[in-house]
């Protein structure tokens, strides 16, 4: 799967700003298909986990009523420029995906 996350990560004093854009179709498993009329296959992320040097600083159980290419912004303390943030997810079909970014 091609790089499916665009991640900024800024620290204002002692907050850190994470913002995320994930690309992915979110299908709920409810809609049909409009040729078939056959449902369309749940397919949405799981968990979204982000990590700051190492250690994790969110975690996100998600289902099926996240939005497709869904927006992501938090804040933690504890950040400063030039540290890293790592973002990863998971969905239910076993996929996956990561990126990282240094604290500006």
């Amino acid at each position: 799967m091609a790089k499916t996350i665009r991640i900024r990560a800024k620290a204002k004093g002692d907050t850190t700003t994470v913002k995320a854009l994930i690309t992915h179709p979110m299908e709920t498993g409810q809609r049909k298909n409009k040729k078939t009329g056959k449902k369309i296959p749940a397919h949405f992320i799981q968990e979204v986990v982000c990590k700051h040097n190492g250690a994790t600083v969110m975690t996100a159980q998600w289902g099926p009523a996240i939005s497709k290419n869904p927006y992501l912004s938090f804040q933690f303390t504890g950040g400063k420029a030039g540290d890293t943030i790592e973002l990863s997810w998971v969905d239910n079909k076993g996929q996956s995906d990561s990126a990282s970014a240094k604290i500006r």
